[in-house]
């Protein structure tokens, strides 16, 4: 039940992502349609159907522009679990967030200034810039926007092969 389910807007735009129990709340209340299923069933006293993969809105719902907030989980997410210096993947535990420019150089703490750094990276890097410390950032940040987050909604979506004709990979 604690599954991910993709949640598409009643345009087949991707939306959101959702779990299983929530998914399954909203079909049987009539907001959504299950579009795809997974091999899984849901049985109940007097009922059964297939666990869904992915849901549509009944309705169109417009969603306004809306800033995410700036958290390691988010920064994580943003670049993949990816340390930004030396392109290795990591398990979010192993991994730290860089100031860009530090912090003592008058960096601040925002979406453009943090990138997911490993340990070995960030010890090298130091308190100086990635050019002072001979060091390459292989891509710059993004800050959220509507771009960034269908990236992150992809990025989830990998493992769902029934996801993939909605994500436009």
């Amino acid at each position: 039940m604690n599954t991910r389910v993709l949640v598409l807007n009643a345009s087949f735009e991707p939306i959101n992502v959702c779990s299983a129990r929530r998914a399954i709340i909203l079909i049987l209340k009539g907001v959504a349609y299950p579009e795809e299923h997974s091999s899984h069933w849901i049985h109940s006293a007097r009922f059964s159907m297939p666990m869904p993969s992915v849901i549509r809105l009944v309705e169109y719902i417009h969603i306004p522009f809306e800033r995410k907030s700036l958290s390691r989980k988010n920064i994580l997410l943003r670049d993949h679990n990816t340390c930004q210096y030396c392109l290795r993947v990591f398990a979010p535990q192993d991994l730290t967030l860089d100031h860009i420019t530090p912090r003592s150089q008058g960096g601040d703490s925002s979406w453009d200034n943090l990138v997911a750094c490993c340990r070995a990276c960030n010890n090298r890097k130091g308190d100086r810039s990635p050019e002072a410390s001979g060091m390459k950032l292989h891509k710059r940040p993004q800050s959220y926007n509507y771009h960034v987050n269908r990236q992150i909604i992809r990025y989830l979506g990998r493992a769902d092969e029934t996801w993939r004709k909605y994500l436009f990979y």
